[in-house]
């Protein structure tokens, strides 16, 4: 039984502190969530101006130097329908599929057999598979995004809602398939919202 780690470990917070000169005292929550929103529309949005080139170059250094899950440490608690509780749950489900590709392909592959694909998000014909997601939130997490935001999020939401599906044709533990299905219904939230030009 698989299910994406909640927290996997990550380094201290302290060492990206360097990165975010206008965040120094980076352990203050409110600073820390501020980082976190800063990094998140950078990565969605693009740099809007010199400063935000300044600050998106230290971020992608940091990602460069230091791994993607030390930036990921900050998105943790934030909520769903907000840019950076997107990526934690792009993140997440990255992490489950390098971390058990095998099994990632197997839920899928039961989860394809059984649900109605242009059932599975509206306006998604064909999820993606495990190494196709993969290849698509690693395009958003190392660098400037330059596709469709909501795009990428329908098509996670799909990927998870058949995972979910398989999981639970697999017979798999209830608690591995819920958390599964809630995660589809968040990224699949927020893709609409992106839509809607309303998520920030």
């Amino acid at each position: 039984m698989t299910s994406p780690s909640p927290r996997p470990h990550h380094r201290p917070l302290a060492r990206w502190s360097g990165y975010f000169e206008e965040f120094e005292g980076g352990a203050d929550p409110a600073r820390v969530s501020e980082a976190a929103d800063v990094a998140a529309t950078l990565l969605v949005r693009g740099a809007r101006g010199s400063d935000d080139d300044a600050v998106a170059g230290r971020l992608l250094r940091l990602a460069d130097e230091e791994g993607i899950e030390t930036i990921a440490e900050l998105w943790a608690g934030a909520p769903a329908d907000s840019l950076a509780g997107c990526l934690w749950r792009l993140y997440a489900l990255r992490s489950w599929v390098h971390a058990d590709p095998h099994g990632a392909a197997r839920e899928f592959a039961a989860g394809r057999r059984i649900a109605e694909v242009h059932e599975v998000v509206a306006g998604v014909a064909d999820p993606p598979g495990p190494d196709e997601l993969r290849v698509m939130v690693d395009q958003v997490l190392t660098g400037i995004a330059t596709a469709d935001f909501a795009d990428v999020l329908l098509r996670a939401a799909a990927f998870a809602r058949v995972v979910a599906a398989g999981r639970a044709d697999l017979a798999l533990d209830p608690h591995v398939v819920a958390p599964m299905l809630r995660m589809a219904e968040q990224v699949e939230a927020a893709g609409h919202l992106e839509l809607a030009g309303r998520l920030a």
